[in-house]
């Protein structure tokens, strides 16, 4: 045996191969990594992505503790100050829109809401519809896009219709319809939850075809790989195919388009509630707010700036972020 230049704890034996000095460790075996463990480090390595991740990350503790922090912040997003508003013009007393150390964005004008408390609660309403409808839009998006990619024939045939008449209905039309009939309770629902989930059902279950064209052109990909033919030769069944050979592979399209979907989410609820068939006053959203706002906004700029701003922030960063995880599961990618 005969030892290798430059290296003293290595050793090699007659048929050239090396193996380690007595007395020393084992060299680690290469572990393999997995396609969420490649993307994540990729992920890490876009710095905009991360400042993005970041801000989502505390969008969405704000959201989740809304219920609890916005009661302390200036009185709260509903209990009116009327001492803060001059009965002459209904625009708030002071500078600013009436900022005050106890009302440090100012308030709202007519009725003087704080404006801090109603940003915050309307964030709240904000990602829970967006959140809510792009569950709602992968779950309907995943059926029909195995159902129509896997079996084919005339169940892709019908899925393709019913995809196609999803893509060509007048959404924004159809929700102000709806809205316009909701009766003030019914199953036992409020007004308000009412208005929520048909935001939600309207949002997610018309969005739901463009993610099933794309979880339709993977599984056509997939279904002929040879994993799955050899699963098939072994005597699997088709529930199993598809939810353990084909399942598998359709995570990482599935949350680079949930990434991408929450913000577009987003500006849907903002645009209804601006157009009045939203989140319902006097709860707060920041589509209502720029609404309200149109009125008054050459004498009071704040109450449009500050909801404005927090759509714009709020959506950049889920962009960037949803940017970021495109880039990190697609090995081509880079900027």
């Amino acid at each position: 045996m005969t030892t290798l230049p430059g290296d003293a704890s290595a050793l090699t034996d007659d048929f050239g191969e090396i193996t380690p000095e007595p007395g020393t460790p084992a060299a680690k075996a290469i572990e393999g990594r997995s396609l969420t463990q490649i993307a994540w480090t990729r992920l890490k390595r876009d710095k905009i992505a991360m400042v993005a991740m970041c801000v989502v990350v505390l969008m969405c503790v704000v959201a989740a503790v809304a219920s609890f922090l916005a009661p302390h912040i200036g009185g709260g997003p509903l209990l009116p100050h009327s001492s803060l508003i001059d009965g002459d013009t209904s625009l708030p007393k002071g500078a600013r829109g009436g900022m005050t150390a106890d009302h440090w964005l100012g308030v709202d004008p007519t009725f003087g809401r704080d404006l801090a408390a109603r940003v915050i609660k309307g964030a709240q309403w904000s990602l829970l519809i967006s959140f809510s409808a792009t569950i709602l839009t992968v779950v309907l998006g995943l059926v029909a896009g195995l159902l129509a990619g896997y079996f084919g024939g005339w169940i892709d045939a019908v899925v393709n219709w019913l995809m196609a008449v999803f893509l060509a209905f007048p959404v924004v039309l159809f929700g102000i319809a709806l809205a316009s009939g909701l009766p003030p309770t019914a199953f036992g629902f409020s007004f308000v939850w009412l208005r929520v989930t048909l935001l939600i059902v309207v949002i997610g279950g018309f969005g739901w075809a463009y993610f099933g064209r794309i979880v339709r052109g993977q599984v056509l990909t997939l279904r002929e790989k040879e994993f799955v033919d050899a699963s098939r030769s072994l005597g699997a069944g088709e529930l199993r195919i598809v939810f353990r050979e084909i399942m598998p592979n359709l995570i990482a399209p599935t949350l680079v388009f949930s990434s991408l979907a929450i913000p577009a989410n987003i500006l849907a609820e903002a645009a209804f509630s601006f157009l009045g068939v939203g989140v319902p006053n006097p709860e707060p959203s920041w589509g209502g707010m720029l609404n309200d706002s149109l009125s008054q906004y050459q004498y009071d700029p704040a109450y449009l700036f500050i909801p404005g701003l927090a759509i714009f922030v709020t959506v950049l960063a889920f962009n960037l972020f949803g940017d970021g995880v495109r880039d990190a599961f697609d090995p081509k990618a880079g900027r």
